[in-house]
């Protein structure tokens, strides 16, 4: 394994200089994320039952999951973004459907199937409290009976409209739950048929639970993911002679280039050769909600470009250091932000 050793301003800036060129869609399940911010001096007990009773002073939304991909992207100044999926036909399709146009997103092809909720994550919090500790339970909304084939086939029929004009197609699989979202068995088979029909596709795909059921396309996996366990199973960090077996193996099934996050530690990629892309360091609380879609938007646009998985992998890290130090909520990163966490990441390896 080798250590990558990183680039000029220089390059990093010829790359920001063409995101506002590029195609990219996004295929996946997106979700409406819903924060009530709570007031806890307003709290009541309900009259009816005795409990209490919070009181919502405001209401905040923004696109989740495939979603989250699209807000950094539009961030990075990407020119046209396509969403690929479905909503309901719902309050929550309204407002997702409104925030994706907002980011200069195209819905065109986000398909309306009424009898499907829009899958949405609402989260109470402590107005005023940005710490993780402000945070109450999540309330998710998500559907659990398999997709319709006729959905799954009208979403395959749009990326096949979409192919011919896209730079690069990021993947988002983040239903749990078998073939209820978007990326379904079926989906998965026309997937492959298309990343070998369009090789100059950049085709990447980011999947919770079932990375080792793609093929043909860039995987992209956290260090938990790629050894097949749950983040919370595992105390210590696995170390370097756990995680390059493992990436070794997923590259030969997926035949396709594996690229593996590891926190703070940054990203571990497969090729051209096994190399390590430290992660930049971050002093004061972090929080890490949406800091892997925001390295996948900036990685995909990255390679779109031209660049070597490496040097992808490290924009992908400039990225999410910068989304991480925004709390309690899915933050992004700006094209104006990447070259000082450059100089930041360039600093910190000179004095490693």
């Amino acid at each position: 394994m080798r250590r990558f050793g990183g680039f000029e301003e220089a390059r990093l800036r010829e790359w920001l200089g063409r995101f506002s060129d590029l195609r990219i869609g996004v295929l996946g399940d997106f979700f409406l994320d819903k924060y009530l911010d709570v007031d806890p001096g307003l709290q009541e007990i309900s009259v009816e039952t005795g409990k209490p009773a919070h009181q919502v002073v405001r209401v905040r939304h923004s696109p989740g999951a495939a979603g989250t991909v699209v807000c950094n992207l539009s961030a990075l100044g990407v020119g046209v973004i396509e969403a690929i999926g479905f909503t309901g036909d719902d309050g929550e399709a309204y407002d997702l459907r409104k925030d994706l146009t907002a980011l200069r997103c195209s819905t065109r092809h986000l398909h309306v199937v009424p009898n499907r909720m829009t899958p949405t994550y609402t989260k109470p919090r402590d107005a005023g409290d940005p710490t993780l500790q402000g945070e109450h339970s999540r309330y998710d909304h998500k559907n659990r009976e398999p997709l319709p084939e006729e959905v799954v086939r009208r979403i395959a029929q749009s990326v096949d409209y979409l192919l011919p004009t896209l730079d690069a197609l990021v993947v988002l699989d983040q239903v749990g739950e078998e073939d209820c979202g978007v990326v379904t068995a079926e989906m998965r088979h026309f997937l492959t048929e298309r990343a070998a029909i369009w090789p100059s596709v950049v085709f990447w795909v980011d999947s919770r639970r079932r990375i080792r059921r793609f093929h043909g396309l860039i995987a992209k996996c956290n260090q938990h993911e790629l050894l097949g366990r749950a983040p919370m199973d595992e105390a210590a960090e696995p170390p370097w002679q756990t995680l390059l077996p493992a990436l070794h193996d997923l590259r030969e099934a997926n035949a396709a280039p594996v690229v593996v996050t590891l926190g703070a530690a940054g990203m571990l990629v497969s090729d051209p050769e096994p190399t390590w892309v430290p992660g930049v360091p971050v002093p004061g609380p972090v929080d890490p909600t949406g800091a892997g879609d925001s390295a996948t938007a900036a990685a995909v646009a990255a390679l779109a470009c031209g660049a070597s998985l490496p040097e992808a992998a490290l924009l992908g890290n400039l990225a999410a250091s910068i989304t991480v130090r925004q709390l309690a909520t899915t933050g992004t990163a700006r094209l104006e932000e990447l070259a000082p966490s450059l100089e930041l990441w360039r600093a910190s390896q000179a004095g490693g």
